[in-house]
């Protein structure tokens, strides 16, 4: 189940659609997927790059990949404390490795939690 802001931005996403495929009529193309042209048909790759280019650039973030989301989405998930096999199944990645060695980013704060969990454990 996601989220509440995100089941309501999903709800939201879907009246806007349900409006485009009326506006459309017998134009509209049911691709069957969630994201779509305003006429139903699957995104294009590339003009889901420039957009999020053109979003990195105007929030004035460094240069990076649409890709890079789902590895920065990971890196949260786990200093979060969702648990390795749950980001590696929400991911879609059949081994482990996959999540932790390539999608996960070890940031300071989990460095930094690593060193002090021990001692937590043992404080009187």
């Amino acid at each position: 189940m996601p989220p509440p802001n995100v089941a309501d931005e999903l709800e939201a996403h879907r009246r806007r659609q349900i409006a485009e495929r009326l506006s459309a009529g017998s134009n509209w193309v049911d691709s069957g997927y969630v994201f779509t042209t305003a006429h139903g048909s699957a995104l294009e790759p590339r003009n889901i790059t420039r957009l999020f280019a053109g979003l990195v650039e105007a929030a004035e973030l460094r240069a990076q990949r649409f890709h890079d989301l789902r590895h920065c989405f990971a890196t949260l998930q786990l200093a979060e404390g969702t648990h390795a096999r749950v980001v590696m199944e929400q991911l879609g990645h059949t081994q482990i490795g996959t999540t932790l060695n390539i999608c996960s980013h070890v940031s300071e704060a989990l460095q930094r939690d690593s060193v002090e969990r021990p001692g937590a454990m043992f404080a009187v």
